[in-house]
């Protein structure tokens, strides 16, 4: 199952990404462009593979669901600080890919501190939020209040323990259907990801707010949506 509707005119797919506006709008978050730098600047070296990732990915996407217009949910670049001149390279090259296709729309989030000065050479602005079919979309670093809301910020995952294995951590989508928010995976397939199973883990305040257990967990795999259930219900869940 690639997509599955869970809210009204909210479809989640294997993706990574929801689909609002009946498939109109894609919504991704946390692309986290320029990683592999970062680390390299405290002494960690990785193939630089992140960037060419969401690209296919972004690829995928646009040929799958055909949207009208991309919005991409903050954290776009990985470095704090002012870009240098091969991240923005980066980022200026995912947003021509996009361009060719669809309508791009940026949400500042947390991470994007010089995203503007990357933005400004393309006539685009980032904002700190956008309102589309009713549903409040923000990166998830800062709570507005207003709900529905669909954040990102928080890499929401899940380890499930395995017989012989150590477990497999799960990238996945957090429904907390009660309080209205929904929360999204990191686009960027090499996060960490935040094991909501460990106490107190919650980073973002929205979610900080609802109750955690009974919130819906949905994973992506390459197999597509997997209906996990209530977070509550995973700590007994093991991996065969």
């Amino acid at each position: 199952m690639r997509t599955l509707e869970i809210l009204p005119d909210v479809r989640i797919t294997s993706d990574r990404c929801v689909l609002l506006e009946s498939g109109r709008t894609a919504v991704i978050g946390d692309l986290h462009l320029g990683y592999e730098k970062a680390l390299e600047e405290e002494g960690v070296y990785l193939p630089r593979i992140n960037t060419g990732t969401i690209r296919d990915a972004l690829n995928r996407i646009i040929g799958r669901y055909e949207p009208e217009r991309m919005v991409l949910l903050g954290d776009i670049k990985h470095d704090f600080r002012r870009s240098e001149r091969a991240a923005s390279s980066e980022v200026l090259g995912i947003l021509d890919l996009l361009g060719e296709a669809v309508e791009t729309l940026v949400i500042k989030g947390n991470h994007d501190n010089y995203i503007q000065n990357i933005l400004a050479g393309k006539g685009m602005v980032a904002t700190d939020h956008l309102d589309v079919g009713g549903y409040r979309l923000e990166h998830g670093h800062i709570d507005s209040g207003f709900r529905p809301v669909i954040i990102g910020h928080e890499h929401p995952a899940v380890r499930i323990p395995g017989s012989g294995s150590g477990g497999t951590k799960i990238h996945c989508f957090v429904l907390a259907r009660k309080e209205g928010v929904l929360v999204l995976p990191p686009f960027s397939a090499f996060s960490m990801g935040n094991d909501l199973l460990s106490e107190g883990s919650s980073m973002a305040p929205a979610l900080r707010g609802c109750d955690i257990g009974n919130a819906e967990i949905y994973g992506v795999s390459d197999i597509g949506i997997m209906e996990l259930g209530k977070l509550s219900g995973l700590e007994d869940m093991e991996l065969g």
